[in-house]
């Protein structure tokens, strides 16, 4: 069996947030934080080894005051982040244990995603070495300057991406190293930049990522529409949900 860590990227600004109390990843999220359910999709798998959450430096002390012992409890790795994504997905990625083959990288934002979609884009990484949910668009696009439209863009072949991003772990490491400067918007754009093709999983629309609280309130009805997973037994760490209170 592959196995695999998780990057849980927690460390952005949450500027379009717009909440004075939470960043959009420690947000309450039908009784416990948006970063916990996503944590939770990958806890349980057999062929994950191990996770590693990122959070901003200025969240540390708050951070550990609230889940320090959620954390210590699920053996769940915390390392602090850089500068920009890019950064803090480096720095998580050192502390990748050095047997794992394969490594994930999750928006710790994004908390409804079902098994299922893992056991797919899992899959096709460890045949392919590089691959990622994304979603076709669907919508017209319209390209605008000035607030007006310049051109109609034709959306044949664009497909927008979702998390999990799954590579083989030397791979993403080569495209860290050879990145210099440049700000990646996902870790795929690194990895294309190696010349090295990324398979495309198809997605769902409920693997929302929340950026918004009209986000937050969309998620709380994803959660429900998600596939669900197999019943659970009594000694499942999230049986009791007053641990994520």
């Amino acid at each position: 069996m592959a196995q695999f860590a998780v990057i849980l990227p927690a460390a952005g600004k949450s500027s379009r947030f717009k909440d004075r109390h939470y960043r959009k990843p420690f947000a309450p999220l039908d009784h416990r934080a948006v970063w916990l359910h996503s944590a939770e999709r990958f806890l349980n798998r057999d062929d994950v080894k191990q996770l590693i959450l990122v959070v901003a430096p200025q969240d540390r002390e708050e951070f550990a005051a609230k889940f320090a012992a959620n954390v210590a409890v699920l053996g769940i790795d915390v390392v602090q982040g850089g500068q920009h994504r890019p950064d803090s997905v480096q720095r998580a990625l050192a502390q990748v244990r050095p047997e794992i083959e394969y490594v994930a990288v999750h928006d710790a934002a994004r908390p409804c995603l079902a098994s299922e979609w893992i056991d797919k884009v899992f899959e096709a990484a460890a045949a392919s070495g590089a691959a990622i949910l994304a979603l076709p668009v669907r919508g017209t696009l319209k390209r605008v300057a000035g607030g007006k439209i310049v051109e109609t863009v034709s959306r044949g072949d664009l497909w927008e991406a979702q998390t999990p991003q799954v590579f083989q772990r030397q791979l993403l490491m080569d495209a860290y190293a050879a990145r210099g400067d440049f700000v990646a918007t996902d870790d795929a754009q690194l990895v294309e930049r190696l010349g090295h093709p990324v398979t495309i999983v198809q997605g769902s629309p409920i693997n929302l990522k929340i950026t918004t609280k009209e986000d937050l309130h969309l998620a709380t009805h994803a959660l429900k529409a998600m596939p669900k997973p197999k019943t659970l037994g009594p000694l499942h760490p999230f049986a009791d949900d007053d641990l994520w209170r």
